[in-house]
């Protein structure tokens, strides 16, 4: 390791397992001091042990402490960042990595399991984007640790290909996670001034979330043993990346990560139109003239069917 983040403070949340853990072990192995938030609840949500965050935060030694409470709340999220603050002089770099799944199709859906999706998968990083990016942009003002000026915030989120392209019984998560990107394009935006980025990353990797997933067969399930085969700390070697001196000019960019494979994604512009009229007409007109680039229904097992470069 380089020491890329020497004398750097970070939140991880979900850093107690799978990718929030890598993550968490590359920041620490690069010279941050981080705060491992994990509440060690099940993958849907439900329960919590205190002993996943401990434990983790005991592996990586010194240079890490451990948080156990959800930070599903703006009270709770406040209290991690003054944690960071208190134990660590401040705050340069959130990565929200923590989800809950719960699968269901739209017609079979419970509200109570969709309010706590969006509750743990968007919400959650809100509230924790809010309370750190008040304090990095003070710390912006009084030149934290730096020379010539402070421009070291960094927010990173990961979210998912259901987000981007929807997914069989993940209405929930890919809303939420739909809306984390979106979070992100307005939190890039928002801060730019104060020279602290957002990026969105989709993970490619042996996890807890691939693991429960059930593909409808054929293809799909061998797109899901192939992203069982990837390890957790390539998603970590990108995130660290975003988070060093050197990711200070990438802001509100969504990226992919699938073993040694990095992918630029492109994001929602238009790419052609035509003229209004009739309703019937229009109807008529968009599948005659446009239907050709209408985009279909792939799910990210379908878009990504290659052998992974692991």
């Amino acid at each position: 390791m380089t020491g890329l983040l020497e004398g750097r403070a970070a939140i991880v949340t979900g850093a107690g397992r799978g990718i929030g853990r890598a993550i968490a072990e590359a920041l620490v192995g690069e010279g941050a001091r981080v705060i491992v938030a994990d509440n060690g609840t099940s993958i849907e949500g439900d329960g919590g042990d205190p002993e996943v965050a401990r434990q983790a935060a005991k592996a990586l030694g010194k240079r890490a402490i451990a948080s156990v409470d959800s930070v599903a709340s703006p009270g709770a999220a406040r209290q991690l960042v003054e944690l960071a603050v208190r134990e660590f002089g401040g705050i340069d770099i959130v990565v929200n990595n923590a989800a809950i799944v719960r699968h269901a199709t739209v017609f079979h859906a419970d509200p109570r399991d969709w309010d706590a999706v969006i509750r743990n998968n968007l919400s959650a990083a809100f509230y924790l984007i809010t309370a750190a990016s008040t304090v990095m942009r003070a710390q912006g003002q009084a030149d934290r640790g730096a020379t010539g000026g402070y421009d070291w915030g960094r927010i990173v989120n990961l979210v998912s290909s259901a987000g981007l392209q929807g997914g069989l019984g993940q209405a929930a998560d890919a809303s939420a996670k739909a809306g984390l990107f979106g979070l992100t394009r307005a939190a890039a935006m928002d801060l730019a001034s104060a020279q602290i980025t957002a990026n969105a990353v989709v993970p490619f990797a042996r996890t807890r979330v691939p693991d429960v997933m059930q593909p409808a067969g054929g293809a799909r399930s061998v797109d899901k043993e192939r992203t069982l085969e990837i390890g957790a700390h390539h998603v970590a070697t990108l995130v660290t990346a975003l988070c060093s001196a050197a990711g200070k000019s990438i802001t509100g960019q969504l990226l992919g990560v699938r073993g040694r494979e990095i992918f630029l994604f492109g994001q929602p512009r238009p790419i052609a139109g035509l003229e209004t009229g009739a309703p019937d007409a229009i109807a008529a007109d968009l599948v005659a003239k446009l239907g050709d680039k209408f985009t279909d229904l792939t799910t990210g097992f379908d878009a990504f069917d290659t052998e992974p470069l692991v």
